[in-house]
């Protein structure tokens, strides 16, 4: 016996009213929305990303090993390193100064 049409359209009503498979269902329609990035759009903005995170790191690493080297002359007492750290100390402060002169 054929299954009739109200019982096929009571089990759709009932398997779509769910939470979750309402929820999937409008995720799902929102990804086809989306206007995605060709390939090569996505190439040139991961190269700038890489490119941002080398010379992050590079900058980082940088003032690192000069807090290091201002760190230890400070601690051993070198007068060299203690003026460096005087002049970076007031250049610091000119920068911060300036910077918030509008």
């Amino acid at each position: 016996m054929a299954k009739s049409k109200s019982s096929t359209a009571a089990t759709t009503a009932s398997r779509d009213s769910h939470p979750i498979i309402k929820y999937f269902n409008a995720t799902r329609a929102e990804l086809r929305k989306v206007a995605w990035p060709t390939r090569d759009e996505t190439k040139n903005l991961t190269t700038i990303i890489v490119a941002v995170t080398v010379a992050m790191a590079v900058f980082l690493g940088t003032l690192d090993y000069i807090f290091q080297v201002v760190a230890a002359g400070i601690i051993g007492g070198d007068f060299i390193r203690i003026g460096l750290a005087v002049v970076l100390f007031l250049g610091g402060v000119a920068a911060f100064y300036f910077n918030s002169q509008e």
